[in-house]
């Protein structure tokens, strides 16, 4: 499946799925830089009609029209836009090892609500804010990613946002892995390691100094990857 397919099939996921359908088609439409007038004008429809959408006035559009609208966006960008929002996307068309799953969510989930979810306990400091939400998850064999990570593939962690939580399991003590987030520029919004052998007290600074929380939980890895699924459901 190419990126178009790929970013379509995402973008039509989370209208569909969303509490907001309106709010989030409108995040989407401002994310390629389109118009409302712009959008409705391609579709042959009054601008109202979109704006309606959006504001929630006019019923969530059924999956028909979402799929038109995800076409026409992605067709605008690529034909008048120099394909300016799908070249952001062109590498998450590649799959990287040591991904066991990965998800976007709908709509962000706060990450309180996630390491409730997920019995983790918070391992960093309290100076590290919790109040941040995340937009997706990254469940990462730890060995496996270690040892085929690079500059170039290190992004293809990230899903679609970097506004998510990055889990790894099969680690010992988690310095690697701190170490690896550390010095690459894009960061994930939270950290969790799965029944790690221990937590190296340099993981603990390295996150703290990132103000990022880094997050322990020890419950069965099937019941981790359900419980972070159903989170956005």
């Amino acid at each position: 499946m190419g990126v178009k397919e790929l970013l379509a099939e995402k973008i039509a996921g989370e209208i569909t799925l969303s509490p907001k359908p309106g709010e989030t088609l409108r995040k989407w439409r401002t994310t390629f830089t389109i118009s409302q007038a712009e959008l409705a004008r391609f579709l042959g429809l009054a601008q109202s009609v979109i704006s309606d959408y959006e504001s929630g006035r006019r019923k969530s559009p059924g999956i028909n029209s979402v799929k038109k609208i995800v076409e026409a966006l992605i067709t605008i960008d690529e034909t008048k836009h120099g394909r300016a929002v799908i070249q952001q996307y062109q590498f998450m068309a590649k799959t990287q090892d040591g991904i066991i799953d990965i998800m976007e969510y709908p709509y962000p989930i706060p990450i309180e609500k996630l390491i409730k979810e997920i019995n983790g306990t918070v391992v960093t400091s309290p100076s590290v804010s919790l109040n941040r939400t995340v937009k997706g998850f990254t469940l990462i064999d730890g060995i496996e990613t270690i040892k085929t990570l690079t500059a170039s593939n290190y992004p293809n962690l990230y899903g679609w946002s970097t506004e998510r939580a990055l889990i790894f399991t099969r680690i010992q003590f988690g310095r690697s892995p701190m170490i690896a987030i550390r010095i690459h520029p894009v960061k994930p919004t939270i950290v969790v390691y799965h029944q790690p052998g221990g937590v190296d007290p340099l993981a603990v600074q390295l996150a703290e100094r990132e103000n990022m929380p880094l997050v322990v939980t020890n419950i069965s890895l099937e019941e981790l990857r359900k419980k972070l699924i159903g989170l956005g459901k």
